[in-house]
């Protein structure tokens, strides 16, 4: 998240004559059949909006053409959102809702502003009191959670955990604690080249009958969600290597 300053503009822009944002879902990964995954109602919101905030500009427009063919993305705008872009420039984008125009974020895979840096440009958007509108789809972070078996009265999402070893497993053993001692359900994700040496340090640091659920390629073909204590991963570890991976922790 970006250290963006926002004020509170609500008087200068009215939900009656500006654009709504819509927050657009993508699939999590390269998924043949949208219609398993996403709402039709989707597909009608995407086709008349012009004004697009992507992550990443090549996946977005490969996105909208798998959702609708004839649209013309030689006609739309994009907005670049990632970990280059300046504070600076995110106050520029809702230009297009100030003046009437509809606008959607999407990220590069799943929910919007979920793990996600489309949450600063909410967060103006909410601050300039324009309507923000949530679509529908699918997030790795919930489908996980249902699948799992563990609770999803309490849980904590914390992302990714630090890169250096000895942080993470100082991490680890800090969930570990809150699974016992809150009956908390405890989900993060790795970048999918070091999900093993994620998986690894999970299994040496963690106790043997606390249980992990590894689920990985949601909503693809290839899905796997398995829920085993530590001590029957360590018999049999699956390959995780490049493949988009979500792990939960529980007791």
């Amino acid at each position: 998240m970006s250290n963006l300053k926002i004020s509170d503009n609500s008087n200068s822009s009215h939900r009656n004559n500006a654009g709504v944002l819509y927050l657009i879902p993508s699939t999590l990964g390269d998924s043949s059949d949208l219609s398993k995954i996403l709402p039709a109602g989707n597909t009608e919101i995407i086709s008349h909006v012009r004004y697009f905030i992507v992550e990443n500009l090549r996946s977005a427009r490969r996105f909208l053409k798998k959702v609708n063919r004839e649209i013309n993305i030689d006609e739309l705008t994009f907005f670049e959102l990632n970990q280059h872009t300046k504070p600076d420039e995110i106050t520029t984008f809702l230009k297009p809702l100030k003046a009437g125009n509809d606008m959607g974020i999407i990220s590069d895979a799943g929910c919007p502003a979920i793990a996600d840096p489309g949450a600063d440009v909410v967060a103006l958007a909410q601050a300039q009191n324009f309507t923000v509108v949530p679509l529908v789809g699918p997030s790795s972070i919930l489908l996980s959670l249902m699948a799992s078996g563990f609770n999803g009265q309490s849980f904590a999402f914390l992302g990714y955990l630090p890169v250096q070893q000895a942080e993470r497993i100082k991490a680890l053993k800090k969930m570990e604690s809150r699974i016992y001692g809150e009956n908390q359900t405890q989900i993060f994700i790795e970048t999918p080249y070091r999900n093993m040496k994620m998986l690894d340090d999970i299994l040496a640091t963690c106790q043997p009958n606390t249980k992990l659920c590894i689920a990985v390629d949601i909503t693809l073909d290839s899905e796997m969600i398995i829920t085993k204590p530590i001590s029957a991963w360590k018999k049999q570890k699956p390959d995780l290597n490049k493949r988009p991976c979500i792990f939960l922790l529980y007791k």
